[in-house]
């Protein structure tokens, strides 16, 4: 049985972090009988730990829910729960690109936010319509007509008929429910009789049903026992399970037009289905697939290797893992002389990064150290060919390099107008160009474009910390531009040290040299013998620190009698260190590694 298309509403909820696109959902799952009073948990939908401890969502989440409206009549509501933090803007896209509507929540205390900004430009760029939604009505500060006004002035929508709401007390969430019944459009024109198309929106893999695929149905119907095709891959799977999530996952007949629900197929790894591809039967294939979504690009690398070498077995198999559930995470194998066997790993972004690196410590119990940053630089050779530079480590020799092309960002920042010179003064360290800069209401908008390699490193601490938390950021790619890059040695007792090298721009060269230096001087422990530690671009040595030797008092038995005696004996412990230096290892413990790779200016 098919729903009528009139009475399907599919939407998504977007917001800047934090302000309650998640708790929204739970009191929609509450109130139209999703779960059980027993059952309902704290943010329903963000079921992994990482989620639940820090408070983000990670990976949009679907539920399916059954609402009876006011008017008497029955809808089903497909509500797609989308992260809200910059670095996972690949998973709202396309969970967006299912729906035809999006709540836009805005927290009524603090306003609109750089994130709501990008959310909701992605839902119009997506021909969304949008219903706004103020949450957080219940508090003392909130200011819900200087809200309103802010929605109209910065993003230019009509929030007089905004419904004000609290999440936390459930205060005004039937209101929400009608506004969507009535304010979002249903699925367009869908037939029924037509060959199946449906837009792959997410899979994920479960240890007992194996890959799950989420879908939209668009054309057509799809059924247990089908044989379907996925276009971009061009493979073939017999369909075994149809079903909805309504937070459980409970199986159905068929899946018709405007609805979406989850597909089980016996597909073996989920880097098969590709997120945006075009899903059809194999037999009457449809004739105009979707015209799918770019990949997500890695933007920042760096490398994890266990602390222990004997892990790196199990290290290899969780990547493997996290790679099957996230398919924007890419990893290459990689060999440094100093941490040993592990890998090159490519992220969306620091936040991304950092939770990858905690899911691998706490899922599979390992203990990881992670290199510095870098962002994926373009060479230009004087042979002509180009290369793509991921690791500083593999840097050719300079002579035969012509030009380094390093990526930029546009960056938006919202920051309270106090805070507004030490921010300029960040950005222009940080060798930033400022494009606008306007107000809204008593907040400035910042418009940078900025180079990423100087953001990835502690960019948004320090504007954190600048601003006491107030200032919010926002980014994306922008283009590919030529600076003056150097590569920065860190040799240590003339060796070169492959795990702390890195490309930064050469007028930053030697304040990070010698910051490098200091820092490994602290957290090398003294030797027998002198150690000199040099930070050098090519030949030349730009900063240097001196460990000195350990000294055992080999003139202690001598007492009174001939001075030259004691020079003797100084003289031969002299060419004793001397000989051992040329010798001589220095053990750097692997404490010293990840202290000195933790670098903050």
């Amino acid at each position: 049985m098919s729903t009528d298309l009139s009475h399907i509403r599919n939407f998504s909820i977007v917001a800047h972090i934090d302000h309650g696109k998640s708790t929204l959902a739970d009191r929609l799952i509450q109130v139209c009988g999703g779960l059980t009073e027993r059952e309902m948990s704290e943010q329903v939908l963000d079921n992994m730990d990482i989620e639940q401890e820090r408070g983000i969502t990670i990976k949009a989440q679907t539920v399916r829910l059954d609402y009876k409206a006011k008017n008497g009549e029955d809808y089903i509501l497909n509500l797609i729960d989308t992260p809200g933090h910059v670095d996972f803007a690949y998973e709202v896209s396309r969970s967006l690109s299912a729906c035809e509507g999006s709540l836009l929540v805005v927290d009524a205390s603090q306003g609109v936010e750089a994130q709501t900004l990008a959310n909701v430009y992605q839902a119009i760029d997506n021909d969304h319509e949008i219903a706004t939604v103020l949450n957080k009505i219940d508090l003392p500060a909130a200011e819900p007509d200087r809200v309103k006004a802010q929605i109209e002035e910065v993003i230019g929508l009509d929030a007089s008929g905004a419904v004000e709401i609290s999440a936390k007390t459930g205060l005004g969430i039937e209101d929400v429910l009608e506004a969507i019944v009535h304010q979002l459009p249903p699925p367009k024109e869908g037939d029924p009789n037509k060959p199946l198309k449906a837009l792959l929106v997410d899979s994920w893999y479960d240890a007992y049903l194996g890959v799950i695929v989420l879908v939209r149905v668009v054309d057509g119907k799809m059924k247990k026992g089908q044989t379907i095709r996925m276009i971009g891959t061009d493979a073939k799977y017999p369909v075994e399970r149809v079903g909805v999530i309504t937070p459980k996952l409970e199986t159905v007949d068929e899946l018709g037009p405007g609805e979406i629900g989850f597909i089980t197929a016996s597909i073996k790894e989920v880097a098969d289905t590709r997120v945006g591809d075009t899903i059809t039967e194999d037999k009457k294939p449809t004739e105009s697939p979707f015209p799918g979504f770019k990949p997500a690009q890695p933007v920042v690398f760096c490398g994890l290797f266990p602390v222990d070498a004997d892990d790196f077995e199990d290290l290899r198999a969780a990547v493997g893992k996290l790679r099957l559930n996230d398919a924007s995470f890419s990893y290459e194998m990689e060999s440094s002389a100093a941490l040993g066997f592990g890998f090159r790993c490519g992220f969306l972004g620091l936040l991304h990064l950092e939770i990858i690196q905690e899911r691998l410590e706490r899922e599979f119990d390992l203990d990881l150290i992670a290199t510095a940053p870098s962002v994926v630089y373009t060479l230009k050779l004087r042979d002509g060919s180009e290369m793509q530079l991921h690791n500083p480590a593999d840097m050719p020799d300079v002579m035969k390099i012509l030009e380094i092309h390093e990526p930029w960002i546009k960056a938006t920042i919202l920051t309270p107008d106090e805070y507004l010179g030490p921010i300029l003064k960040l950005c222009q360290e940080r060798r930033g160009i400022q494009t606008n800069l306007t107000y809204v209401g008593k907040r400035a908008m910042l418009e940078y474009e900025l180079p990423l390699n100087e953001v990835v490193f502690d960019f948004y601490d320090r504007l954190k910390s600048i601003s006491r938390g107030y200032a919010s950021f926002d980014y994306q790619m922008h283009e590919y531009r030529e600076g003056d890059l150097v590569k920065l040695a860190m040799l240590v007792n003339g060796e070169p040290v492959d795990a702390l090298s890195m490309l930064v721009h050469r007028s930053a060269a030697t304040n990070r040299g010698r910051v490098m230096c200091e820092k490994l001087k602290e957290l090398i422990p003294k030797h027998m013998f002198k150690i000199p530690i040099q930070a050098a671009i090519g030949g030349n040595v730009i900063a240097r620190e001196t460990i000195s030797a350990l000294r055992k008092d080999v003139t202690a038995k001598c007492y009174g009698g001939d001075a030259s005696r004691k020079r003797k004996l100084l003289d031969k412990q002299k060419a004793g260190k001397k000989k051992m230096r040329q010798f001589g290892k220095v053990e750097i413990p692997q404490t010293a590694f990840i202290e000195a790779l933790k670098m903050g200016d």
